[in-house]
């Protein structure tokens, strides 16, 4: 199904972040699909998209990666508008905030205006993250051991498909219930509101910490992004300015049981002739 496919879905403005392109977890035939169903006036890549912390270490770009970035770029020639923030492992990026690029462009942060009139600060948010600045070791330790847990965790998902389990996120499951990753979390949603607060903005919309929100915090609207290592999970500006937070895998498996209790419904002989 290609973008002028009849089922593709516009939205008003397209956020996402932390699809790590060039590491072995990111879930590219997912997010693929993702670009296929979700087109948008204006679309945001709000870091971590390419993983240059892992390609450091070792080259790993399969044709799926490639494909992802020849759909965004496809979408900018198309018309949508790109901004792209980097995040610290394409931080590289960053010594060309300020230009663009043929319909791309590179920004530290961005107000948003939404359609509604409310403003977003959209940022990645590991200025924010004490460890990634200030013990650069420490963040690189905990990515390999992100990193370990992933390989585990795409092992222990076979053998659920296998059993007909649905998926399930060994990393996500230990981040909630270890109280320091709790009480981090919760400290960041605080520090990147205020931020938002202290610019003027009536929001955030940042990534960083693969953990996808839309709540209120002290008045603002903070909202993650999420991750495609993990949860397949973006935000979406519908065209009167509501955000949404979107997760693919959910969408995915609704749709295939309306298919197939729509199949069901059919005459015997109609699903024989289909």
């Amino acid at each position: 199904m290609g973008d002028d496919s009849e089922t593709t879905i516009r939205v008003r403005t397209l956020f996402l972040s932390d699809m790590h392109l060039g590491t072995k977890g990111c879930q590219a035939a997912l997010l693929l699909e993702f670009l296929r169903d979700y087109d948008a006036d204006e679309i945001y890549l709000v870091g971590d998209i390419v993983d240059g912390w892992q390609l450091k270490s070792g080259w790993y770009w399969p044709q799926s990666h490639n494909d992802v970035v020849q759909k965004l770029l496809r979408k900018v020639r198309k018309g949508s508008n790109l901004v792209y923030v980097p995040g610290n492992h394409d931080e590289f990026l960053r010594d060309y905030i300020g230009l663009a690029f043929g319909g791309i462009e590179v920004a530290d942060q961005r107000l948003h205006v939404a359609a509604d009139g409310k403003r977003y600060l959209v940022i990645h948010g590991d200025q924010f993250d004490m460890v990634v600045r200030h013990a650069r070791w420490l963040a690189y330790l905990g990515d390999g051991a992100y990193t370990a847990a992933l390989f585990v965790n795409t092992h222990l998902n076979t053998l659920r498909r296998r059993l007909g389990l649905a998926y399930w996120s060994l990393s996500a499951w230990a981040k909630l219930r270890v109280k320091n990753a709790v009480n981090f979390i919760g400290k960041f949603e605080e520090l990147l509101s205020a931020e938002a607060k202290r610019v003027g903005a009536d929001g955030v919309i940042c990534g960083h910490i693969h953990h996808a929100a839309n709540r209120t915090i002290g008045g603002l609207t903070y909202l993650n992004t999420g991750d495609w290592v993990e949860s397949c999970t973006a935000i979406v500006e519908h065209y009167d300015g509501t955000m949404e937070v979107l997760h693919y895998p959910s969408i995915v498996r609704a749709r295939a049981a309306r298919e197939d209790a729509q199949a069901g419904q059919q005459p015997d002989g109609a699903r024989a002739v289909a």
